[in-house]
């Protein structure tokens, strides 16, 4: 065995003429240096257009990268065969039946590769986009070449191929510009007072539109304008994922108590800000029937004892 040392680089220098080092060399320093200059001039293309708040899908910048990666060592590969005097022609043509056994073999990977182009053409998602299916819940974290990583709010790195997603549901949480539904029953005692529950009702929703943080007309007036323009082809509301529903009513009649439906949406859509208006609301409702007639209500049990033993006693 050659020891690693000055007479193992002697003995590399003797046997092989240097100019095969210095090809060898170039090549992958080449491969290298375009790879950089391609990665450099994404990320510059990414930055300029976060600049200008423009709406950015990283996955397809990420999935140039990967294609430019594969294309580079494809390159470099052709390249040294045909130094060693290989004919790649020959190779290329000799391909007819071992072509097709490689295609058999790698049928699931150019499933998952073909796939991967398919969910991004399709703009089911973008990378940071929390999404959910009948198995996993998360966020994008990267979409590859065949799979797509997704980080649980576990915080577990998924990797899923990307012929399952193309092939199932996929519930886009993150796909909508305004409007986080806020959804509850207040549930108050039995009342023959009809007129203050009325009052009550007209107290809560016109609450609600007073209130910053749910959804309104007025209120999104001017985001609306940013994205809407007039296009018979699709619904303004369910393309952008924009919703204002506001319902205040008496919904039903529970076993112990009366329930007002309070429908709602929020103006953002984060989970935390979202949680903020929605406590307000609830603490904002309770001050209204504090300050009513009427009380909410809660499960009861009345129990009856028969006492008609002690009386014979």
């Amino acid at each position: 065995m050659l020891l690693i040392d000055g007479n193992f680089v002697f003995y590399l220098l003797k046997n092989y003429k240097i100019k095969e080092w210095v090809f060898y060399f170039n090549v992958l320093f080449i491969g290298w240096l375009f790879y950089e200059i391609i990665k450099y001039i994404i990320y510059v293309i990414i930055a300029i257009n976060l600049s200008h708040k423009t709406n950015v899908r990283k996955e397809v910048f990420n999935l140039s990268i990967h294609f430019t990666k594969l294309f580079i060592i494809l390159i470099i590969f052709i390249s040294i065969l045909t130094h060693l005097g290989v004919n790649i022609a020959a190779i290329v043509t000799s391909l007819g039946v071992g072509g097709a056994i490689i295609g058999l073999a790698a049928k699931g990977t150019l499933e998952n590769f073909f796939d991967s182009i398919r969910v991004i053409s399709e703009d089911a998602f973008h990378q940071g986009d929390w999404i959910e299916t009948k198995d996993f819940e998360g966020l994008v974290a990267d979409v590859g070449l065949t799979s797509t990583q997704v980080r649980t709010f576990d915080n577990a790195l998924i990797t899923v191929p990307n012929s399952f997603l193309a092939n199932s549901w996929i519930k886009n949480y993150s796909r909508r510009f305004i409007g986080r539904r806020i959804k509850f029953w207040v549930k108050i005692k039995y009342s023959t007072d009809i007129e203050e529950i009325k009052r009550v009702i007209k107290e809560i929703k016109k609450m609600l539109q007073k209130h910053p943080g749910i959804v309104t007309d007025k209120k999104i007036e001017n985001k609306l304008r940013q994205i809407m323009y007039k296009n018979a082809l699709f619904s303004m509301e369910d393309k952008y994922g924009i919703r204002k529903t506001l319902l205040v009513y008496l919904d039903e009649f529970d076993e112990y108590s009366m329930n007002i439906l309070v429908y709602a949406y929020s103006i953002s859509i984060n989970w935390e800000e979202w949680l903020r208006v929605k406590q307000d609301v609830y603490l904002r409702i309770l001050n209204i029937i504090e300050n009513s007639k009427l009380e909410l209500a809660y499960p009861i049990q009345e129990v009856f004892i028969d006492k008609r033993d002690e009386l014979w006693k």
